[in-house]
Parts: C-alpha cells; sequence; structure tokens
C-alpha cells in the first residue's frame, strides 16, 4: 500500500509542494534552474542552435535536485507527481519572482 497522497486537483498540491520546498536554498537552487533554463531557452531559439533544447530537464532538475537532496533532504515530488510538480516549478517561480515567496 503506498503512502503516496492522492490530490485531486493543482490546488490541493501547491500548499503540499511549498512544504515541501521550505529551504531556502533549496528554494533558490529551484529559482536558479528554471531562470537558466528560460535563458537556455530563448537562446537556443534565437541562436538556431536548437539543440541547446535537450540541456534544459538536465539544467532545471539539476537545480532542483540539488536543493531537495542536499539542503532539503527529500525526494523531489517529481518522482510522485511528475506533472504537478512541473507546474509548481513555474507558479513558485512566479510567486518568488512578484514577492510572494521569500528566496
Amino acid at each position: 500500500m503506498s503512502d503516496q497522497q492522492t490530490f485531486h486537483n493543482f490546488e490541493e498540491f501547491y500548499p503540499y509542494y511549498l512544504e515541501e520546498h521550505s529551504d531556502i536554498i533549496c528554494r533558490r537552487l529551484h529559482f536558479t534552474g528554471s531562470l537558466l533554463v528560460l535563458v537556455v531557452a530563448v537562446w537556443a531559439i534565437v541562436s538556431g542552435n536548437l539543440i541547446w533544447l535537450l540541456a534544459l530537464p538536465v539544467i532545471g532538475y539539476g537545480f532542483a535536485w540539488v536543493g531537495h537532496f542536499k539542503f532539503e533532504q527529500n525526494r523531489p515530488a517529481t518522482f510522485e507527481y511528475p506533472f504537478y510538480s512541473l507546474m509548481g516549478d513555474w507558479v513558485m517561480f512566479r510567486d518568488m519572482l512578484i514577492g510572494r515567496i521569500r528566496f
């Protein structure tokens, strides 16, 4: 039997997601990874060198997973909730940009 929580929608999931990102260094690493994903994506498109798009998951998840395993010391939500977790990354990124979440 799984101890995985059941979420019916993203609004139910997001508070859980934020709890899993309580460490400020973890949040900063998520922010950095997300920002670099945007920068590299734009660079790939502008330069026409689309091979860089292959690096996006490594960049985004690499920073996030270091934050989880080293600082948060928990398992990334991506493993159990891949779609909600991806949405959570970008909502948290936005919330940090507009000052709703400290980082």
